[in-house]
């Protein structure tokens, strides 16, 4: 119960108004560990202002972010799959509109922000785990696409 507490205590404190219930829904075991996001990024403009637009966020919201979110990795999948060159104008296509999804629905992400979360999918194993899931290779496919793009974009 003290466990649940806290997460919904955490949950609240990103912003997130959720009930767990809708959460697990969402998000189902794909929840982020919040206390470490707020721990690392709690005094960075793009954590406020991440938290004051996800404050508005209902479910319904929600699970439009996440299909928009699975559309672009199944994109990149098939680009992968298919064999579209990382340094592609289709590949960075692909990673600006990665770019713009973050921009629209959490903070301003800029092409240098958006190239150090590019290497994270490679650095963190969590996020090397979640692209790798859907399809092998992912994350380096993204993360090379996310750098050329930040490259493009003069990042």
């Amino acid at each position: 119960m003290v466990a649940a507490v806290e997460k919904e205590m955490e949950a609240r404190q990103m912003g997130i108004s959720l009930t767990p219930e809708e959460r697990f829904e969402v998000f189902g075991d794909n929840w982020v560990d919040e206390q470490e996001a707020y721990e690392r990024w709690k005094d960075t403009e793009a954590w406020a202002q991440s938290s004051r637009r996800t404050a508005a966020y209902d479910k319904e919201a929600w699970l439009g972010i996440k299909a928009e979110s699975e559309d672009i990795e199944r994109r990149f999948a098939t680009a992968l799959l298919d064999g579209v060159p990382i340094d592609s104008p289709a590949a960075m296509d692909l990673a600006e509109e990665h770019r713009q999804h973050i921009t629209r629905w959490f903070y301003d992400c800029s092409p240098e922000m958006h190239a150090g979360l590019g290497r994270m999918y490679v650095e963190d194993p969590r996020f090397t785990a979640h692209y790798e899931q859907i399809a092998p290779g992912l994350a380096q496919y993204v993360s090379t696409a996310v750098q050329a793009n930040a490259g493009r974009q003069g990042g």
